[in-house]
């Protein structure tokens, strides 16, 4: 049988216990855990298979709902198409504990724009886990299995990258330029931010807006920052910067969680930073009704870091 006949049957299989999974019924006080990583699609190299064990036992220790994908899902430039290779070299024979077979909620980064994108999002029709409905949404309380929380994904390339002729040098290159209207996208945000009645926002992008490694993006500083603030949102989840940063702003705390497969990059302490390492690991979350619970992992499975965030936060810094 060829190879690609065993990835259709792995597929269809895939896809039957889709139908089948339920999101657990929340318990009474609605908490939930979950894990997050960014910056990971690397067709299962060493460092990137470490981190994802240890991830997969960190998510059934804390029996998780679920993950956040925090973009450059697929390096060095995004997937072809749906049946690209690098969807079973960087994702689905990579991640296969038992506890990771939950929905996988992915952001877009500059690297997945570097090749088709929307095979990205049309991949979710296809897959037993993937969930990309649009380059940016909200994903309710109701479908996450709590209502203390909902999400937001938004696609931070096109607001960040606009102006980074480098990048738009390499999408070109690769014959996958695309133009979006950032404006429209910031008006959806505040629109989705102000309907909602959670006790507990959280949005994920993949740049970060305040940053140790790449340096802060004045895009989102001008554009997000605000409106994090203005509606309440405690937590922004991101990567890019190849490292685990936390770092306090005004009520909100930015989390980066880039080292899914790789570390190195310069990270340093910056204005609000509470913590800071190169090197590869995941974030894993607990969230209660009062109470955020953060810990950094390593590749190892070690907690490196971990705190506990307040949901009311007025008059701190």
């Amino acid at each position: 049988m060829s190879q690609s006949s065993l990835d259709r049957r792995a597929l269809l299989a895939g896809l039957a216990a889709s139908a089948a999974w339920t999101a657990p019924a929340a318990a009474e006080d609605q908490a939930i855990s979950f894990v997050a990583l960014g910056d990971w699609g690397r067709r299962g190299k060493r460092s990137q298979r470490q981190v994802a064990r240890a991830m997969g036992a960190a998510a059934q220790d804390l029996a998780s709902r679920f993950v956040l994908a925090a973009g450059d899902n697929f390096y060095p430039a995004g997937v072809a198409s749906v049946d690209d290779p690098h969807w079973r070299e960087s994702f689905e024979a990579v991640y296969d504990a038992p506890a990771l077979q939950t929905p996988w909620y992915a952001a877009l980064g500059n690297h997945d724009y570097r090749g088709a994108a929307q095979a990205q999002i049309d991949y979710s029709a296809q897959s037993a886990r993937w969930r990309m409905p649009s380059r940016y949404f909200k994903i309710g309380g109701e479908t996450l299995g709590s209502d203390l929380v909902d999400l937001f994904v938004i696609d931070t390339a096109p607001l960040v990258d606009g102006g980074n002729y480098d990048e738009m040098l390499q999408q070109m290159a690769r014959g996958h330029r695309e133009r979006h209207d950032g404006a429209e996208q910031i008006a959806w945000l505040e629109r989705t931010l102000a309907t909602s009645t959670a006790p507990w926002k959280i949005v994920m992008g993949h740049h970060p807006v305040y940053s140790g490694g790449h340096g802060d993006s004045p895009e989102l500083v001008e554009t997000v920052a605000p409106l994090l603030e203005a509606h309440g949102v405690q937590a922004y989840i991101n990567g890019h910067d190849h490292s685990l940063q936390h770092i306090r702003r005004g009520r909100v705390d930015y989390i980066c969680t880039g080292s899914g497969a790789d570390a190195g990059d310069k990270v340093e302490a910056v204005a609000g930073t509470r913590f800071c390492l190169s090197r590869p690991g995941f974030a894993a979350f607990r969230l209660e009704g009062e109470a955020l619970d953060l810990a950094f992992r390593d590749l190892d499975g070690q907690v490196v870091y971990k705190v506990r965030l307040l949901r009311d936060r007025r008059g701190k810094a």
